[in-house]
């Protein structure tokens, strides 16, 4: 981690403050009067707890899921994922259809043109704000079976920082897919029904 990646906030506080945000963004806040030379000697010494924190977030590596984590993941998304589609659905208006979890290796979500939605259940390994933002996406294409200029308005006007969102999971969802996809390749399936 570079100092050049670290968003730096200067504000009248007294004290200087590094912060991991849900996304993996390193934030310094520091007194309006504080040289670089001080944000930057601060920044150093918080330097290894910030790259341990923002590892924690980026996706994992190495082997892939077990059965249990697999059905643990299903689970818990079944239970956590019809809850907040009925919630953004009443924010944009939209009826649906049936609720589908998979353990897919390439989609985290998808829509039929019946509103029908379908979600990975690795969603629930993501911070609430990655998920909010596929099911906001999906529920969208109820309206919308397209990526229009209406399509994306009504994400925007919901959320406005969904492209932050969208980069996060772009970013950071393949290791997550890898570890799903020598899952599968093992043989091993479950498809959360």
């Amino acid at each position: 981690m570079e100092y050049g990646d670290v968003k730096i906030i200067r504000s009248r506080r007294r004290t200087m403050e590094i912060r991991v945000d849900d996304f993996g963004s390193v934030i310094l806040r520091a007194p309006a009067a504080a040289s670089e030379k001080q944000i930057r000697a601060f920044f150093e010494s918080k330097r290894e707890w910030a790259e341990k924190h923002v590892g924690r977030l980026k996706a994992p590596t190495g082997s892939a899921f077990s059965e249990e984590e697999v059905r643990a993941m299903a689970d818990e998304a079944l239970r956590v994922i019809p809850r907040r589609v009925r919630y953004f659905a009443d924010v944009l208006g939209v009826r649906y259809g049936r609720i589908t979890v998979r353990n897919q290796v390439t989609k985290w979500g998808s829509c039929t043109a019946g509103g029908n939605l379908n979600f990975n259940c690795m969603l629930v390994l993501m911070p609430q704000e990655i998920l909010d933002g596929v099911i906001l996406h999906e529920l969208c294409h109820i309206k919308h079976m397209d990526h229009s200029a209406d399509f994306y308005r009504d994400i925007y006007a919901v959320m406005p920082d969904y492209d932050v969102r969208r980069r996060w999971l772009s970013e950071n969802g393949s290791g997550y897919m890898r570890r799903m996809r020598l899952y599968k390749e093992g043989g091993r399936r479950y498809d959360g029904k």
